[in-house]
Order: structure tokens, then sequence, then C-alpha cells
């Protein structure tokens, strides 16, 4: 079943166009977009099941800047 889910990402200051441009690349990524407030980064994922988006939050993680993450899952 496809998992549709929010990555809400939180970049080293100064860093959240970086960490947008790398993440846009990253398969199952639609859209992304530097944003204000306490996340500096959101990404749409469409994925084919919940091990591909755990999979992709890895990958996220291991970005340099990335500070943390919070996944919100489409339901």
């Amino acid at each position: 079943m496809p998992v549709f889910a929010y990555i809400l990402i939180q970049t080293l200051r100064g860093k959240s166009w970086d960490v947008a441009k790398t993440v846009s690349k990253m398969t199952g990524v639609k859209n992304v977009h530097a944003v204000s407030g306490t996340y500096d980064v959101i990404a749409y994922v469409e994925l084919t099941d919940l091990p591909a988006l755990r999979d992709l939050i890895t990958k996220v993680h291991d970005i340099e800047w990335v500070q943390r993450t919070q996944t919100a899952i489409a339901v």
C-alpha cells in the first residue's frame, strides 16, 4: 500500500536551502519547501511502503546539516 507523508526537518542555521536541494533529489520526494517557523524544510513524499519511508528518513538524517526530523504520515 502506498505511503504519503510529510517530513519536517530542522537544520543548522543558514543551511535550509542546501538541505532542501539535497532532499529534492531523493527518490519518492514530490515537493520540498524551505519554510519559516519551528521547522526549516518540509518535504512531501510518496513511497511504496513503510520500509521505503524508513530508508528515506535514514538518508535525510545522513545529511550533514540536518539536526532533527518529525514525520507525519497521511492517513
